[in-house]
C-alpha cells in the first residue's frame, strides 16, 4: 500500500478530531463520515469518564484537538519527509500505557505509517477510544485493516515491539520481549525552570503544563527550579485559576491523603487549596504535589538535568520548549529522546 494513501487517510481524521475536540456537531458529508457514524464517536468520547474516572470528557477532547493539528495532511509529510522506508512490513506489536488519554496514538500512527502492521495491546484504562477511532479510519481505507490488529489477550507472532509501562513492567518487558528489536518506556517526568523575568502570562501557562491530564503525564511539570530569593507566592498567584482541579474527586483524593501524610509526618509544605508545594531536589512528586529547588547558578542546573537526564521526558522554560507547550508535542517529539520512526525504518 502506498504511503501517500496512508497518509491521506490519517489526514481524513484532522477535520473529525477538530470538531470532536472543540465539542461541535456533524457538519455535513465532506467529512467522509455520516452523521450517524459521527454521532458514534462523540458518544465514545463522552462515555470515557464511566469506564476511567480519570479521562474526563474535558481532557479526551482536548487530546482529540490537539491530534487534529498534528494529523494535517501538509504536517504528517513534512515529518515522513526524511525518512525512508525499503524493508519488508514487520508486525510490530505495541503495548500501550493508559495514563492519559490516546498516549500510545503516536507509537500507533508511526507503525502503520511505516508500512508494518500494527498489533496493539490496549491498556484496561483505555480501551475503547482507539477501537472508535480505528472504526473510522477504516471507512476511508478498508485496506488498512491489514495493517491492524487489536489483541486483547497475547500479541502473537510479532518481529518487533514498542512497549510503555511503569518501572516494575520493566523486568515483565525484558523477560517476555527482550529477544525482539524494541523500544522500552518506563517512568519519566518533567521540569520547570525559572528564570525569574517571566511574565504573568508566562507562568500561567506553566500551569498548563503542571495540571493538563492532572498532571498523570510524563510530559507534566512535577518539579520546578527557582532562582534563590526567587518568591514562590509570585507562581503560586499566577496558577490560582486553575483551583478547580480539586473538584474532580480522584484528584481531590489524592490531594487530601499527601497533605495528611506530609502534616502527620510534621514535613514542611505550602498549600493553596488545590496544590501542595514541598522543597525538595527530588524529580518525582506525587499527584497534586509540586517540589521545587532554589538553584545557584547555571552549572548547577546543568548538573541535576545531565545526573536526571535518563528520568526526565521534557524540560520547560525561555531556553527549553516554551510555557503551556509540554503536552503539545510536534510529531518529532520522541518519548525519550527515541526517534521511533527511524528505529522503524532500520528493522531488518
Amino acid at each position: 500500500m502506498e504511503q501517500n494513501s496512508i497518509i491521506k487517510s490519517f489526514s481524513n481524521l484532522s477535520p473529525i478530531f477538530k470538531l470532536l475536540g472543540e465539542n461541535k456537531s456533524w457538519t455535513s458529508f465532506q467529512l467522509g463520515i455520516t452523521e450517524n457514524e459521527f454521532n458514534e464517536i462523540d458518544e465514545v468520547v463522552k462515555k470515557q469518564f464511566f469506564l476511567n474516572g480519570w479521562f474526563t470528557e474535558v481532557n479526551i477532547r482536548k487530546s482529540l484537538l490537539a491530534w487534529s493539528e498534528l494529523l494535517i495532511e501538509e504536517n504528517l509529510n513534512s515529518w515522513l519527509q526524511n525518512y525512508s522506508f525499503v524493508h519488508a512490513p514487520k508486525r510490530v506489536g505495541i503495548i500501550m500505557a493508559g495514563n492519559i488519554p490516546l498516549v500510545g496514538f503516536h507509537d500507533f500512527i508511526s507503525v502503520v505509517l511505516s508500512g508494518s502492521k500494527a498489533v496493539v495491546k490496549l491498556s484496561s484504562d483505555d480501551k475503547t477510544l482507539l477501537p472508535a477511532i480505528i472504526k473510522i479510519l477504516l471507512k476511508f481505507n478498508p485496506e488498512l485493516d491489514e495493517k491492524i490488529t487489536i489483541s486483547e489477550y497475547k500479541l502473537g507472532d510479532i518481529d518487533a515491539i514498542i512497549a510503555t509501562g511503569s518501572n516494575n513492567s520493566m523486568h515483565y518487558f525484558e523477560q517476555y520481549f527482550g529477544k525482539y528489536p524494541h523500544i522500552f518506556r518506563k517512568n519519566r517526568t518533567s521540569l520547570a525552570v525559572i528564570s525569574g523575568n517571566e511574565t504573568k502570562e508566562e507562568l500561567k501557562l506553566l500551569g498548563e503544563d503542571i495540571f493538563t491530564y492532572f498532571g498523570l503525564g510524563c510530559r507534566n511539570v512535577s518539579q520546578v527550579f527557582l532562582p534563590v530569593a526567587y518568591n514562590l507566592n509570585t507562581l503560586i498567584e499566577s496558577i490560582l485559576e486553575f483551583s478547580d482541579i480539586v473538584n474532580h474527586h480522584k484528584y481531590a483524593n489524592n490531594y487530601d491523603y499527601n497533605k495528611a501524610i506530609h502534616l502527620m509526618g510534621q514535613q514542611k509544605i505550602l498549600d493553596n487549596g488545590f496544590l501542595l508545594f514541598k522543597e525538595s531536589k527530588e524529580l518525582f512528586s506525587p499527584l497534586a504535589m509540586l517540589f521545587y529547588h532554589h538553584y545557584e547558578n547555571e552549572t548547577e542546573l546543568e548538573e541535576y538535568i545531565k545526573s536526571n537526564s535518563e528520568n526526565i521526558q521534557a524540560i520547560v522554560g525561555r531556553n527549553f520548549i516554551p510555557f503551556g507547550k509540554a503536552q503539545k508535542p510536534a510529531l518529532n517529539d520522541y518519548a525519550d529522546g527515541v526517534d521511533t520512526m527511524k528505529w522503524l525504518s532500520e528493522l531488518n
